[in-house]
């Protein structure tokens, strides 16, 4: 018998989304049922039950297995483990391989390794696919986030972006991740590609918006959603979908 499982980790509730068996997740975070927090598609998220991650609301469903972030408190784990539930801490992963890893290791969990793999060719798919041609160079880009936040080298988004094709040209800069990078130096000193991460509505995204970004010749201004940025798994062919589609741009730009 396949066992019962609760996701408070929104990266492995899209996951056990799409390989668990029906009837297998009980519920999935509370983060995956807010369009804003979310990695998962809105309509998918919603045939879920939502939890807030509190001890009492776990034991009511019944799982036999609870899987989490490794920000989990300490003492809710425990808790857990003391009602006989075991509990799977799952990080954040940041790297194309790490996220291949955890689709394998929620697959071996739930007890559906071949629909694991199907996910894992998914995604090795889109990975060939969005690979840079032989010879071609990589194309200097800033993924920017809302204030000004930068995305820096040991994180995933920036790990498909080089596998895209281009170049984080933070790291270039001497950023690292969530360093701050204000407008001016933006426009003073462009990449050929800035990736705008907000939201239309957000006051603290007026920057991402500023008219002074359309004036600078030679720079393409490309939004990428929000929901593509933090998680792997089945986020992982979308994303790389988004960066050949601005890379096919600018090809069409190059040749005008």
């Amino acid at each position: 018998m396949r066992p019962r499982i609760v996701s408070l980790n929104p990266c492995t509730d899209a996951i056990l989304a799409e390989i668990a068996a029906p009837g297998q997740l009980l519920a999935i975070s509370s983060y995956s049922h807010d369009p804003s927090a979310s990695s998962m598609d809105p309509a998918v998220a919603a045939r879920f039950a939502e939890t807030t991650g509190t001890v009492e609301e776990i034991a009511a469903l019944e799982p036999d297995i609870v899987v989490a972030s490794s920000f989990l408190p300490p003492t809710t784990a425990q808790a857990l483990r003391d009602m006989g539930l075991e509990v799977v801490l799952k990080p954040m992963p940041a790297t194309v391989d790490a996220s291949l890893a955890q689709v394998r290791d929620m697959a071996r969990l739930v007890g559906n390794r071949s629909v694991g793999e199907a996910l894992v060719g998914r995604i090795e798919t889109a990975l060939a696919r969005a690979k840079l041609a032989s010879g071609a160079r990589p194309v200097p880009a800033l993924l920017w986030e809302s204030g000004g936040i930068v995305a820096g080298e040991g994180t995933l988004i920036v790990d498909l972006m080089v596998h895209a094709g281009f170049a984080n040209a933070a790291a270039a800069r001497g950023l690292s991740q969530a360093d701050y990078l204000p407008l001016e130096r933006v426009v003073a000193d462009p990449p050929r590609v800035i990736f705008t991460v907000g939201s239309p509505a957000a006051e603290e995204d007026r920057m991402l918006r500023h008219p002074a970004l359309a004036r600078v010749k030679g720079m393409t201004r490309a939004p990428i959603d929000r929901s593509l940025v933090w998680c792997g798994g089945p986020t992982i062919p979308r994303a790389l979908a988004r960066f050949a589609q601005v890379r096919r741009q600018l090809a069409t730009e190059d040749r005008r």
